[in-house]
Parts: structure tokens; C-alpha cells; sequence
């Protein structure tokens, strides 16, 4: 396994979309066709995905490459809730009906940055402009820091019953240099408040791989995560971007990172450590309890991927609300303007506020299912295809390496990752990827695989 982690940890994708973002036609994309685009594809009976974006830190974690916009001033909360709501209003206007929600995810930032009287007005105007499905499943990213139970109460109210914590690490030399400082104490107290108030699901995000973090301060925070018992747990690889970050990581540098052979390691016997106290790997960094909803979407091969992850929830249309989100149409894609102030001024102009995006060719939409059952059933099937015989014999001759290295089976035009292969997910992807190997990257534009 070693030499195949070495072999494999190589820049790629990680597939929240097919195309990914840098590969996008912007050039033949326009607002027109996207209005278009969701027009034609959409239909009153058929519910949404709606993710709402929450930019507002109070500080900044060095790790993070989320759009977030840094203040203490609170006095933001209302005026970017009411952008929020006209945006909505816009896409309704577009839709041509009310939307029926099947899902909604709020995330960041840092969502419980608002207030809780804020967050009730927003989520009491949004449920009056929309209707729910029976089985709509609503679910946050919280801080453990400033999560309070007035926030967990009021969100359950409105029926969320999922909630991630960002853990990251306990140790405080790492916290210091990643300038996120959270105390056991506090993620205890959030875990088991939510638990007590009835949330089914409470995950937390662990990331290895971080500045001065050796291989026993990613054990220890595994060993205390798994005494609270989360239902999920997503143990990232740190994601090195100086490229899209730019000034953004203080208090450490390039050489404070783990040494490939270290990172290995982390993850490998952190891998190990979960599965030994009954996670199991759904997909890519995501582990669970079988007793959560993810792992019995999984096993139904029910579970989907969209923008904002796994999910149990699988709908043609996800709107993304807020600076920088991303909507998705399945024939098409848009992010909104990244920049608040842009973000504002559409809105004030009466337009989406969306700055680019893709329309996907037939060729882009047989690849992308591919890419998506890859990601979340872990095989797919080739038969009954569009694509040229040049097409297939490239992917298939991309894919003969991975099957020499026992990571992958081939029956046919069936295609199966085997289960012990399942971190090597993002690379045998990148194999379907034609837009990837047509234009070869001159710079990094991705994080490492594993």
C-alpha cells in the first residue's frame, strides 16, 4: 500500500463536478443560457437542493480555502440576508412557480457567525417563498466555538437534524498555527447538547496533514473524537493551495508540513483506527456509523454528490444562494461573483449574480454520471454509450494501470473499484476526466490526491 500512496498522491480533482471548475467553458457561457438551461430541465414536481452560503468568520483559519469574508462587525448579518432573499426571489421569478425544497444545507463561513434571531428570520422567509417535501432533510456546518444551544434549539426547530463540527486537530501547538483555537471541552459540550436535543446526525471534520502535526497528535485527536462518538467523521488530507490562498496562511510555512512519509502515515493508521472502532469509508475522506442514514444510503446505493458533498439526498437542481456558490442544473453550471461587493451590486441591479459557469456537452454528460457513480457506488457501467471507440479505448487503456495495481475490476464494460481501493477514488477518475488529459494543466490548479 505504501509504494501505491506514493505512486498515486498526485495533484487531481475532487469531483464535486464534472467538468471541474478550471476546465468550465466560460467563453460560451452566458446568463442567458444558463436562465435557459434551467428553464428547459427544471419541472414544478421535481424538488431541489438548495445550499446557502455564509461567508462571515470572526477570524481566519490558515487552512481554510472556503470564501469567507473576515469581520467582528455583526452589522453584516441582516443586509446580506436580505441579498440572500432576493436572490431567491429572482430564481423563483426564473423557475416560474414556487420551488419545492427536498434539501437544505447551510454552510460557510461560519454559519452560527449569525445570530439566532438572524438565522430565524432568514429560514422563516425562506420556508414562506418555498414548499418541503415529506422527507426534506436540513443540516449546518457549526462552529464549536460560538455554536450556542440557542442555535441548535432554534435550527431544530425548523427540522435540521444534521450538524458537522470543524474539529481539525487537538493539539495546541497546530490550533496556534492554523489559528483555530477550540478546546475538547467545547466540542463535547456541542456534540452531546445537539445529541440531547435531538439532532440524528452529528459529524466531525478532522484534517491531517497539518502544520507541526506529527502522527501522534492525529491518533490522539482520532482517540478523542471516537470516545464522543460522532455519527460521521470526514478526515481530510490539508490541502496546500498557496496558489488560491495567497497571504492567507500566517504563523506557519511550507516546510512546517509533514514530510510525505509522515502524512502517509497519518493517514493510513488514522484510516485504520476508525475502521477499527466500526466507521466505515462511504467515499472519498467520509467514514460512518452503520447506524447513520450516509451509510444506509450507501448500501442502498441511494447516496449522491453534489457541491455540497454526500448526501442521502439525490435532486436534478441544486440553487446555490450567497457570494461564491455555485447552482447546479445537471446540463449546466453557475457560481456567483466571489467578491461581496460584485455580489451586491447584481443583486441591486435585478440580476443573478452569476459571473461564470458551463453548459455540459452530451459527451460531458455521459462522463460526468460515470465520474458520479465512481464517487458513489464505486463502479459503473460503459455499455449503452455515446462516446467514440477513440473515447473508450483511452479511458480503458488509462484504466489497465489501475487493474495491474489490484485497485480496480473490469468485467466487460463494467467497471469496479475494489474495496480496498476506495482512497484511490479521485485518481481513477481522473482517468474518465478527457477534459484533464486533453489539456494538461502548465500549473498546479489541484490539491493532492491522498
Amino acid at each position: 500500500m505504501k509504494s501505491l500512496i506514493d505512486k498515486y498522491n498526485i495533484p487531481g480533482p475532487r469531483y464535486t463536478s464534472y467538468p471541474t471548475v478550471p476546465y468550465w467553458d466560460d467563453e460560451s457561457f452566458s446568463l442567458n443560457r444558463w436562465k435557459k438551461t434551467v428553464q428547459t430541465t427544471s419541472h414544478p414536481d421535481e424538488p431541489i437542493s438548495l445550499y446557502i452560503h455564509l461567508p462571515f468568520c470572526e477570524s481566519l483559519c490558515t487552512f481554510c480555502a472556503c470564501n469567507k469574508r473576515i469581520t467582528k462587525r455583526h452589522s453584516v448579518e441582516m443586509p446580506y440576508i436580505k441579498a440572500l432573499l432576493k436572490e431567491l426571489d429572482l430564481y423563483t421569478d426564473l423557475y416560474g412557480y414556487k420551488l419545492t425544497l427536498k434539501e437544505i444545507h447551510l454552510g460557510g463561513g461560519t454559519p452560527t457567525f449569525f445570530s439566532v434571531e438572524n438565522l430565524d428570520y432568514l429560514l422563516k422567509e425562506i420556508l414562506r417563498k418555498t414548499y418541503l417535501t415529506e422527507d426534506a432533510s436540513f443540516s449546518f456546518e457549526g462552529h464549536p466555538n460560538n455554536t450556542t444551544k440557542a442555535h441548535l434549539e432554534l435550527l431544530k426547530s425548523y427540522n435540521f437534524d444534521r450538524v458537522s463540527f470543524g474539529i481539525q486537530d487537538y493539539n495546541p501547538i497546530v490550533q496556534k498555527a492554523i489559528n483555530r483555537i477550540q478546546t475538547l471541552e467545547n466540542v463535547e459540550y456541542v456534540t452531546k447538547t445537539a445529541r440531547e436535543i435531538g439532532y440524528k446526525s452529528v459529524g466531525h471534520d478532522l484534517i491531517y496533514g497539518l502544520p507541526f502535526q506529527t502522527l501522534n497528535h492525529v491518533l490522539y485527536t482520532i482517540e478523542k473524537t471516537i470516545e464522543l462518538k460522532p455519527d460521521r467523521i470526514a478526515f481530510y488530507s490539508y490541502a496546500h493551495t498557496p496558489w488560491i490562498r495567497g497571504n492567507g496562511q500566517r504563523g506557519f510555512d511550507t516546510k512546517d508540513l509533514p514530510q510525505p512519509e509522515t502524512k502517509r502515515l497519518q493517514y493510513e493508521l488514522g484510516k485504520k483506527m476508525l475502521e477499527e472502532n466500526g466507521y466505515v469509508e462511504i467515499g472519498m475522506d467520509h467514514f460512518a456509523l452503520p447506524t447513520d442514514e450516509l451509510y444506509k444510503a450507501l448500501e442502498a446505493k441511494s447516496i449522491h454528490r453534489n457541491f455540497m458533498g454526500y448526501t442521502i439526498k439525490n435532486t436534478k437542481h441544486l440553487i446555490g444562494l450567497g457570494v461564491s456558490s455555485i447552482s447546479d442544473a445537471w446540463f449546466g453550471f453557475a457560481q456567483n461573483e466571489k467578491r461581496l461587493e460584485d455580489y451586491y451590486l447584481r443583486l441591486e441591479r435585478l440580476k443573478l449574480p452569476v459571473f461564470r459557469g458551463h453548459i455540459l456537452t452530451r459527451e460531458d454528460l455521459e462522463i460526468r454520471q460515470h465520474i458520479l457513480n465512481l464517487m458513489t457506488k464505486f463502479e459503473t457501467d460503459m455499455s449503452n454509450t455515446i462516446l467514440s471507440k477513440k473515447v473508450l479505448r483511452q479511458i480503458f487503456e488509462h484504466l489497465d494501470e489501475f487493474v495491474n495495481d489490484d485497485l480496480l475490476d473490469i468485467d466487460g464494460n463494467k467497471v469496479k473499484i475494489k474495496p480496498t481501493a476506495k482512497a484511490f477514488v479521485r485518481n481513477i477518475c481522473m482517468a474518465f476526466d478527457l477534459r484533464l488529459y486533453r489539456k494538461q494543466p502548465q500549473t498546479q490548479l489541484f490539491s493532492m490526491t491522498i
